[in-house]
């Protein structure tokens, strides 16, 4: 199979372009129109998590980190807004900012200078994973 590269090479710009404006007319005008819960459990529409884990415990880190980083992919702007606490995101997001695409990142950093601000904080360290269970105390 033979691949163009050239086509290739000038046709990614502008899907990464087109997918940007896209992301960007979804995302809320300010942090404060985030106003998702702080604790307990989440359950986002199927529009927004398809498939997999369809509950998401704001105690575990893992499990949050897990949804923010879907809401931020794959949510719409009531979405946005409806799952997502600011606290929580400014909070997570040197570490969050990672996993999530560099067209998400990019139109969330351009967007919220909050966020803009955070780039060059380290991220914390990932929860160690514990065998056996997904959250609870290892099998003995």
């Amino acid at each position: 199979m033979i691949v163009d590269t050239v086509s290739f090479d000038v046709c990614m710009p502008y899907v990464s372009a087109r997918c940007a404006t896209i992301s960007r007319r979804r995302l809320p005008d300010s942090l404060d129109e985030l106003r998702g819960p702080a604790q307990g459990i989440v359950e986002p529409p199927a529009t927004v998590v398809w498939s997999g884990l369809r509950a998401f415990d704001l105690a575990s880190e893992r499990q949050r980190m897990s949804l923010y980083r879907t809401v931020l992919a794959e949510g719409m702007r009531k979405d946005l807004c409806a799952l997502l606490n600011r606290d929580i995101l400014l909070r997570s997001w040197p570490t969050l900012r990672i996993p999530v695409s560099t067209t998400v990142r990019g139109v969330w950093e351009d967007r919220l200078p909050e966020l803009r601000a955070l780039a060059d904080v380290p991220p914390a360290r990932p929860p160690a994973r514990r065998r056996g269970t997904h959250e609870g105390p290892a099998a003995a």
